[in-house]
């Protein structure tokens, strides 16, 4: 399967992500602009969707103050993004996951951003302008919005005598009930969630990555008992495994191998066709009655601008113009080639597909229950301790208490490095 805007949203936002066939880019810097025109070149990951790279190089090819070269770039991205900000071959523009690490703010690999969105900073998703920005100043444009959700099969869940589920334990219960000799209850990865349960497993708790005061926030019991649950769902059979597609592809759930699934808003124009009005949305459930909240994890793709381009001012220009001032293109590029939600709230407003059923329902969940996938301040390396934790907790069956101490101490040493 190709791997889309999605990417975004897997764990960690930092780690290194598939490789994916075939390529469409044009490499190295151009030459020159046309007469007096600056030369530049903006950088994406390869979208899955069909007709974004040519939405894309459309948008440029309309820009009437530069010559902008688009490479469209498979396999590990942000490694060659952040390799390539090291050097002087890099690109004027380039996009992000959740915008640029602080690593690169610190190091000064890219420019500020604040004074570009003007009277419409208010219009932008106000978490995800938080998330891009370090000190109060912004690092980042967000592009576009996905985010995760857990479907389910009403027709299933009604049969079992199931109501969607609001707690962990109601999820657990329902998995339970769901489960037969030919469909499984829930399908969270075919890793059983290690990579897209690690933030909705802590908000669940009523804990988070780092303290609102960049402190490690989750040494605490209700964030141990959390993570007991994900190894319960592990152990009472109630999981999907080894299915042909992942999480972020609905087949599982379409071809009835699964009664609920944990996948990304994206998937919802395939369920519409598979299983017309047959499936509705939830966050993932708090973790009981009296402890923590539902959640879904929100990313988005950050615009940003590298500090060593020959021509800082005019990708700033050319920033602005596609990502604040080109709203038609915005939410073109959000609605037409996929199924996502515009960064910003009155173009949100327009796009017709998220205004009735499911879609709808997601958006209200976005709105209600949305988190950043994880704060600035949390590390590659953090991320990586985190995700080896769950891998050892979920399907080994490892004390949560003792596996998170060492994700502290790791998370710690990073925070002392990062701001230091």
């Amino acid at each position: 399967m190709a791997i889309s805007r999605r990417r975004v949203l897997g764990f960690g936002g930092g780690l290194a992500a598939l490789a994916v066939a075939g390529c469409g880019s044009n490499s190295g810097r151009p030459a020159g602009g046309g007469g007096d025109k600056p030369a530049l070149q903006q950088w994406y990951h390869q979208y899955g969707e069909a007709g974004t790279q040519q939405a894309v190089e459309r948008y440029a090819k309309a820009y009437p103050d530069a010559t902008v070269t688009i490479q469209w770039s498979p396999g590990d991205y942000e490694k060659k993004a952040a390799t390539a900000l090291l050097t002087d071959q890099g690109p004027d523009v380039f996009e992000y996951p959740n915008g640029p690490t602080i690593d690169m703010i610190k190091g000064k690999q890219v420019v500020e951003l604040t004074d570009l969105l003007g009277d419409a900073k208010s219009d932008f998703n106000s978490a995800l302008l938080e998330r891009m920005s370090y000190d109060g100043k912004l690092y980042g444009i967000p592009q576009v919005i996905d985010m995760q959700l857990l479907v389910y099969r009403k027709s299933l869940l009604s049969a079992a005598g199931v109501q969607p589920p609001r707690t962990v334990d109601e999820l657990l219960a329902a998995a339970k009930k769901l489960t037969n000799d030919k469909v499984k209850g829930l399908f969270v990865g075919n890793d059983g969630g290690v990579g897209v349960l690690g933030g909705p497993a802590l908000w669940s708790a009523g804990v988070d990555y780092l303290t609102k005061d960049n402190q490690f926030g989750f040494d605490d019991p209700a964030a141990f008992e959390s993570l007991r649950k994900l190894r319960e769902l592990w152990t009472s059979k109630v999981l999907l495994l080894g299915a042909p597609t992942d999480w972020s592809d609905p087949a599982a759930f379409t071809q009835g191998l699964t009664a609920m699934q944990f996948t990304g808003l994206w998937t919802l124009p395939v369920i519409e066709k598979a299983l017309p009005g047959d499936y509705g949305v939830l966050p993932w459930p708090k973790l009981n009655a009296t402890t923590g909240a539902p959640s879904v994890p929100v990313g988005a793709f950050g615009a940003c601008v590298n500090a060593r381009s020959k021509n800082v001012d005019a990708a700033k220009k050319f920033a602005q113009w596609l990502w604040v001032e080109r709203t038609e293109d915005q939410l073109d590029f959000a609605q037409s080639y996929g199924f996502h939600v515009p960064a910003r709230k009155s173009l949100s407003e327009k796009a017709e597909k998220l205004k009735t059923g499911p879609a709808a329902d997601a958006v209200k969940l976005l709105n209600e229950n949305g988190h950043p996938q994880n704060p600035m301040l949390w590390s590659p390396k953090a991320s990586s301790a985190y995700s080896d934790a769950l891998n050892r907790i979920i399907r080994s069956g490892a004390d949560p208490a003792t596996e998170i101490k060492t994700v502290k101490s790791v998370t710690e040493a990073e925070l002392k490095r990062i701001t230091g």
